[in-house]
């Protein structure tokens, strides 16, 4: 089935989002008009000065947190390697164990793996078949050189959302019986717009956000740092941001997220129902449409926007590729990792076998998705994997 329709279908709001009109317009005079260095003295710089210091304070309202523990960065990937090797590196001394999860963004991942080599020790939490992490767990394996927990709010692949607010409560419970001073960061970029990022609530000491996920600019990240948290500054140079993170900001990208991230947050609790009516549309007539289908990840304990299959005896991105003929737009995995052609380390957490874990499909909806799309899909999506389930499978002989 061909959409004639000049518009494609997009549900891939995982991966990105388009920016908002209203981010836009209040972006666009710092571009051009306003064009100073917020570093520079002189009155004229001092607009853009000024523009920097309200996104600080809006991004500080939806946080729940102070306007100084707010760090403007260029993405959730510059946020998420900062708060691992910045606090790494503040407490060697003390310690060199980190606690993360199986099934964490690469930008995490891959953090860990660069601490390993230079001589710390990570333990991998695992999660269980749907892909949920017992804060409990957590608590076990937290030892007397153990420095930092860093455990994502929502997984970027399968939608899970973990108690993170129980996970901090139990680690810095037992920091504190063993007087240490462990941190807890936790990776938001899904959450936002979703769920509440309040850091009282969820009693973190670091988050990681990235304006792009939630209709704000590519380009721009935050990471909140709770005072007092240690830390050392992964890029250094002109001592911005506080000394925490060097480099001339980028005004009209900062403008835009904390433009973006307030709005999304007043229309948190409303998007929520909204979306998730369609999700589960989505996700019942997936099931009942295609035999076995299998859901990845929690069926209530996810986000809203969030569904993740996967289908036997087909790879992800042949489904992909069918989609996109249709003018669906999906994706198989994290956009950061569509470029691998290894199974996803999500699904193999998950215990699915690597064949299984090729033939995955995420769909990610927005509050521009409708149920005519919805409906759409479900017309198409079953006969692309009955038209692929019936092509020949060629092997080679030796």
């Amino acid at each position: 089935m061909l959409v004639t329709n000049e518009k494609p279908i997009y549900m891939d709001y995982a991966a990105t989002t388009p920016l908002r009109k209203e981010a836009l317009e209040a972006m666009t005079p710092y571009f051009t008009e306003l064009f100073g260095n917020p570093n520079s003295p002189y009155s004229f710089a001092q607009e853009a000065r000024n523009a920097v210091d309200e996104a600080r304070e809006k991004v500080a309202g939806v946080l729940g947190s102070r306007t100084r523990e707010v760090v403007f960065t260029s993405g959730g990937t510059e946020s998420d390697n900062s708060a691992i090797k910045g606090v790494a590196s503040a407490l060697r001394p003390s310690g060199k164990h980190v606690i993360t999860s199986a099934i964490e963004h690469h930008a995490v991942i891959h953090s860990c793996e660069e601490l390993v080599e230079a001589g710390y020790e990570v333990t991998y939490l695992p999660v269980g078949e749907k892909g949920i992490i017992d804060p409990g767990a957590v608590e076990e394996v937290i030892r007397q050189d153990t420095i930092l927990v860093s455990v994502m709010y929502a997984n970027n692949e399968i939608g899970t959302v973990q108690d993170i607010a129980e996970i901090a409560r139990r680690t810095h419970r037992k920091a504190e019986a063993m007087g240490r001073n462990i941190v807890v960061h936790t990776d938001a970029v899904q959450a936002a717009g979703w769920l509440s990022l309040d850091v009282n609530e969820l009693d973190v000491d670091m988050m990681s956000l990235s304006a792009h996920k939630f209709h704000g600019p590519k380009g721009v990240g935050i990471l909140y740092v709770r005072r007092g948290t240690p830390f050392n500054p992964l890029i250094v140079g002109g001592g911005q941001e506080r000394q925490r993170r060097s480099g001339t900001e980028n005004v009209p990208g900062i403008v835009g997220a904390a433009v973006a991230l307030e709005l999304a947050e007043s229309e948190r609790e409303t998007s929520y129902e909204a979306v998730r009516s369609l999700r589960d549309m989505l996700i019942e007539g997936v099931l009942e449409r295609i035999p076995g289908a299998r859901l990845n990840g929690d069926r209530s304990q996810r986000l809203p926007n969030n569904a993740n299959f996967s289908f036997d005896g087909v790879e992800g991105e042949a489904v992909l590729l069918g989609l996109d003929f249709a003018g669906i737009c999906a994706s198989t995995q994290s956009a950061c990792s569509s470029a691998s052609i290894e199974p996803s380390h999500v699904l193999v957490a998950l215990g699915l076998d690597a064949d299984l874990a090729v033939g995955s499909l995420r769909l990610t909806l927005g509050g521009d998705s409708t149920e005519d799309e919805i409906r759409t899909t479900l017309d198409v999506l079953p006969d692309v994997i009955s038209r692929l389930r019936e092509m020949p499978t060629f092997t080679s002989t030796p």
